[in-house]
């Protein structure tokens, strides 16, 4: 008889490392709860970054905030800023301006009818969000919180936005 390990079950193929077994299980995780969060956001024609940027934008309204600042701050990379800005503004979701004293420097700000999809989003992504993660207890929620931020911490350059 063949004794298996924790990480070994019938059926299961073995992992690498433990490190290999938790990025495997994270990336297994993140997929999973992003379909739920995808489902949500097409029904209002807005991607996990739009809706991310309106927020942010949000938080600082009614100062408006460097195109740059913006893309520093998004939970994930935005590497073409500028067509999820576009794509704000064409909806008009936000507002662009340039200041006259450096036309290099974009900023930006919500619209009442940013904020008015933000508001018609409030629950929806509440439900999302009870779906998702709803079934933990509070003290794993903040376990599993403080064990994500260990992770990632040594590979961020300013977690302080995120304490």
């Amino acid at each position: 008889m063949t004794t298996l390990t924790p990480r070994q079950s019938r059926g299961q193929r073995r992992f690498d490392s433990l490190e290999q077994e938790a990025f495997l299980n994270l990336w297994r995780t993140y997929d999973r709860l992003k379909a739920q969060e995808d489902e949500l956001f097409a029904r209002y024609d807005l991607t996990p970054q739009q809706y991310n940027a309106l927020r942010l934008l949000k938080a600082e309204h009614p100062r408006p905030i460097r195109t740059l600042d913006l893309a520093a701050r998004l939970v994930s990379r935005a590497p073409d800023i500028t067509r999820l800005v576009d794509r704000l503004e064409q909806r008009g979701l936000i507002a662009r301006d340039r200041p006259a004293d450096n036309r290099r420097v974009v900023c930006l700000a919500i619209t009442e009818a940013g904020m008015a999809l933000l508001r018609e989003l409030k629950k929806p992504i509440a439900e999302c969000h009870a779906r998702q993660l709803g079934h933990l207890t509070a003290r794993q929620l903040q376990e599993l919180v403080a064990l994500l931020k260990a992770a990632r911490g040594p590979h961020e350059a300013d977690e302080s936005m995120w304490s």
